[in-house]
């Protein structure tokens, strides 16, 4: 297994395909949107170049790749306003595993300890996230990290006909 971590600074057409794929595929929708209602579930959403442009202005963003193929993306950004503990040099971080064949074998643990060294060599001093309260498998990584858990926002996105919580986390490095 060849694994690859490569730093976004000029967007490609082949990682905005990739982004609009996972962003509108039904199976991860879930894990990685907010949704109200389940009208927000079968929602399109269209990532454009200009937005990926603005994003990449204020977030460090890393494609995963395997064996040469693009399977996900992880990132951070500092001090967002959505932090749950608004304690300054805090990184929030993000990671998805847009493809299936990258699931089940130990690479988001290694993009997140790869991404946490990233952090601290920037001098950051905390990480922070959030993760849907039915997204166990997530849960059970980020704790093997060392993550703990320090909030819960309730009814925070819908899911499977109801309404879960938001389970924030965090991780002093």
């Amino acid at each position: 297994m060849n694994l690859g971590f490569i730093k976004l600074t000029e967007p490609t057409s082949e990682y905005l395909g990739a982004l609009n794929k996972w962003e509108n595929d039904p199976a991860l929708i879930p894990f990685i949107r907010v949704c109200q209602n389940e009208e927000d579930l079968k929602k399109r959403n269209e990532i454009t170049l200009e937005g990926l442009l603005e994003r990449l202005e204020h977030d460090q963003t890393w494609l995963i790749r395997l064996d040469s193929r693009l399977i996900g993306e992880m990132g951070y950004q500092v001090d967002p306003k959505h932090l749950y503990k608004k304690e300054p040099g805090t990184a929030w971080i993000g990671i998805t595993i847009g493809e299936e064949t990258g699931r089940g074998k130990g690479i988001g643990f290694q993009a997140l300890q790869f991404l946490e060294e990233q952090i601290r060599l920037q001098g950051l001093k905390r990480m922070e996230l959030g993760v849907f309260e039915f997204n166990t498998n997530a849960i059970k990584l980020y704790r093997k990290l060392g993550f703990n858990e320090i909030g819960r926002i309730e009814n925070f996105t819908y899911w499977n006909g109801k309404m879960w919580w938001d389970i924030r986390m965090e991780k002093y490095l």
